[in-house]
């Protein structure tokens, strides 16, 4: 089976792209990347297209664009994201900012299936943990990113086991 993650680290629009120390680690696992420098006003789609033509599915880790209808139509294998909120709340950008902002009790991750529709694919996984006081939006941001890559993984694995199944209208059944 052949992934291709769009990420902060690896493929990226984002500023944390030229990530040192996740490049030196696909260097010397041979894991091949490929940095685009995406925007708003230019996302690449064609180019991306051409990387991920021969890949079994796609997966968004901190990939700060939303995939176009023609783009996902054209790819057409399922694409996964990762949004460290509970959606449908806090959609968009700056979730974990949203919610430090609201004064949650709970903060939490949800790995989902790409649509057209911004963030409002099928829920594969979501996990939860909970806030206090004492945390400040730093603490708060580090561990809705730590819970993050646990629920992509747990979602990626269950995936990847054939145990994710569509279920109704934009439901998942997760064996």
């Amino acid at each position: 089976m052949l992934i291709w993650v769009l990420s902060a680290f690896c493929n990226s629009n984002h500023e944390r792209g030229a990530n040192t120390h996740v490049i030196r680690f696909l260097e010397r696992n041979g894991i091949p990347y490929h940095y685009l420098d995406t925007s708003t006003e230019n996302k690449r789609e064609e180019e991306i297209l051409k990387l991920v033509q021969n890949t079994d599915f796609l997966v968004l880790a901190r990939y700060m664009q939303v995939l176009s209808g023609k783009f996902l139509r054209s790819y057409e294998k399922d694409v996964i994201n990762i949004h460290h909120g509970l959606l449908p709340s806090f959609k968009g950008g700056f979730p974990s900012k949203q919610a430090f902002d609201a004064g949650v009790k709970l903060i939490g991750a949800t790995s989902h299936f790409v649509t057209e529709e911004l963030d409002s694919g099928p829920i594969i996984e979501q996990m939860v943990e909970r806030v206090t006081h004492r945390d400040n939006l730093r603490s708060f941001i580090q561990k809705s990113e730590n819970l993050e890559k646990q629920c992509l993984a747990k979602a990626i694995k269950s995936y990847c086991e054939l145990r994710v199944l569509p279920y109704e209208h934009n439901k998942i059944v997760v064996f």
